[in-house]
């Protein structure tokens, strides 16, 4: 019987899910970097021939950038290790600092809600000496405050 973990392997193989495969080629590379490394890095990707490494922190580009040593043995290594992961061809490791951070999206509380205010009024009030127009709106407001009310 087949696990998911073959469904996923057969998946990530076709071209409309070669995204998914991407991703977690990145997310092996970023779990084996230290991990100070690990919480500066917001998300990773490729274009061109350059490994682009989206960062949190202006502090953690300075570190990262006299740092690329590690991570160009990283990418070979991982190449090495899981041969579906070729970074060979990347040639250069570019950083930048970046607003977007995916975590914080992921955690923030997707449901705002509009605060809801039960009814105080209990909807009896005197409409005697009023047009006859104006005493049945206020009837219907009257009766729409009894609705709420329940």
């Amino acid at each position: 019987m087949k696990t998911i973990g073959n469904y996923f392997f057969g998946l990530t193989r076709q071209h409309q899910f070669a995204p998914f495969f991407k991703f977690s080629c990145y997310s092996k590379f970023i779990s084996l970097l230290p991990p100070r490394f690990k919480n500066a890095i917001n998300y990773i990707t490729t274009k061109n021939d350059t490994l682009l490494i989206a960062l949190s922190h202006p502090g953690f580009k300075i570190e990262i950038d006299n740092n690329r040593d590690l991570l160009k043995s990283l990418l070979k290594d991982i190449s090495k290790y899981d041969s579906s992961c070729n970074f060979s061809n990347i040639t250069q490791i570019t950083t930048f600092i970046s607003n977007f951070n995916a975590l914080n999206h992921q955690n923030e509380n997707k449901d705002e809600t509009i605060p809801y205010y039960e009814e105080l009024s209990d909807g009896e009030f005197d409409i005697e000496h009023i047009d006859d127009d104006l005493k049945a709106i206020f009837e219907k407001i009257k009766q729409d405050i009894k609705c709420n009310k329940s």
